[in-house]
């Protein structure tokens, strides 16, 4: 499936995370994973956290997160080990953007992986315990992780405890502060901050939570020469991700690419194309339409910031011109509305209003002041909630207007054109509140 050229460790400058994966074709248990990688680096800092060999080595490979927000993975591990108290890990692997399987896929194959960069993160910042946070709703994916860390208790491999936690299922409940909350006894809901969790998480204590795959990296970063880690990507943004295409695609499914690969390379690795397309989603729900003509364009926050798009959750979905823009938003924005927390203005009321009008619109029942009206209610979500979760149903909305421009002068003028009655492209959940936040 990959035809760069390896690397002095033998894996391939764009197959890091799922080089196992590529070579057996099957998942790796401790003793496969033992054989490629071998037992992990001590890192713990002697006298001085903040200078732990591990963090000095994520600097110098410029690694960042792979949950969304792209933020310096050094930074945040020297904030926990600042903190005051002895720290916490938290392995985010709730997953909860419908249209993302990546780090699914990287638990199912390479378990040992993540739960590695977990041990080195808090041998690293001095934490003595790693929750790992799954969904309930994914009962194979918790005995699997389950079985794992039940073989590195047997290999007596950690010098922390691992404790395994199913929560509950919802859009925001793997927003980082509903995992504390959680943790804390509380709803899988977000919370406000300050304090924010790398000062006060779970019990009280400095807390570093990150994203399944963000945390693989780490791990291969603490084994190997940051230089190595560099060799891929750009140096502005330097390594690998995991990305997961799907829509009109011949072959859609989970990639691990270089970033600044262009977005059309992308969609050639899965085959190409299925059909003529009008456009892409980048980032998930909670990111952008770009029109297929940005499909030039590297797969970079730097690259990407100029039309107002980001990476965000590693998610493509390539959409035919066949389909109808305005009809996939309006459900998506159904579904964002109805797993907001409902803990604020903007997810009680403006959302749900944002979502109504589009349904509106693309069924093509639209009043005269229809489209100011969404505009209007759309500019007033950003930067007003408890948490970035109606920021994120914004930019999507927003984005569908300006992409699909054509398509909401015909739905106000002539009604719901033909492609709004076609197959769904995007799998949308139901628009359905959670059973449970505890």
């Amino acid at each position: 499936m990959n035809s760069s050229a390896p690397t002095a460790t033998g894996v391939a400058v764009d197959t890091r995370l799922l080089a196992g994966w590529y070579a057996t074709g099957r998942p790796a248990d401790l003793t496969d994973h033992l054989r490629r990688y071998g037992t992990p680096p001590v890192t713990a800092a002697r006298g001085n956290r903040h200078s732990a060999p591990v963090i000095r080595a994520l600097e110098a490979a410029g690694l960042t997160g792979r949950g969304g927000a792209g933020f310096p993975t050094a930074q945040k591990l020297r904030a926990v080990a600042g903190g005051r108290g002895r720290a916490v890990i938290v392995v985010n692997a709730m997953e909860s953007e419908p249209a993302s399987h990546k780090d699914q896929f990287l638990l199912a194959v390479a378990p040992h992986l993540v739960l590695d960069g977990a041990v080195l993160a808090a041998e690293a910042v001095g934490a003595d315990i790693v929750h790992v946070c799954v969904p309930r709703a994914r009962s194979a994916q918790y005995w699997q992780l389950s079985a794992a860390m039940d073989e590195r208790r047997r290999a007596c491999l950690d010098a922390v405890s691992l404790r395994l936690h199913g929560l509950p299922h919802a859009y925001v409940s793997s927003e980082s502060t509903s995992l504390v909350r959680w943790l804390n006894g509380g709803e899988a809901r977000p919370q406000s901050t300050p304090p924010r969790s790398h000062e006060r998480g779970v019990g009280r204590r400095p807390t570093l939570v990150h994203n399944a795959e963000t945390l693989a990296h780490l791990a291969l970063v603490a084994r190997y020469d940051p230089g190595e880690f560099r060799q891929a990507g750009t140096p502005d943004e330097p390594g690998t991700t995991l990305v997961t295409v799907s829509g009109a695609v011949a072959a859609p499914g989970v990639l691990e690419i270089s970033l600044g690969t262009l977005l059309a390379t992308v969609l050639d690795r899965t085959g190409g194309p299925a059909e003529p397309l009008q456009a892409i989603l980048l980032g998930g729900f909670a990111g952008v339409w770009l029109p297929a003509e940005h499909l030039g364009t590297p797969l970079t926050r730097r690259d990407l910031a100029p039309l107002g798009a980001a990476p965000g959750a590693g998610v493509i979905v390539a959409l035919p011109r066949a389909a109808c823009g305005l009809t996939e938003t309006a459900r998506v924005l159904a579904f964002l509305a109805a797993h907001s927390a409902r803990q604020c203005g903007p997810c009680r009321l403006g959302l749900p209003a944002v979502a109504d009008d589009f349904t509106a619109l693309a069924a093509g029942r639209a009043d005269p002041a229809l489209l100011s009206r969404l505009r209007r209610r759309t500019g007033l979500l950003p930067d007003r909630g408890a948490c970035r979760h109606p920021d994120g149903a914004a930019r999507l909305a927003a984005s569908a207007l300006r992409s699909f421009a054509d398509d909401v002068d015909h739905h106000l003028t002539h009604g719901a054109c033909p492609a709004a009655h076609r197959p769904a492209v995007l799998s949308v959940p139901p628009a359905e509140p959670p059973e449970a936040w505890r």
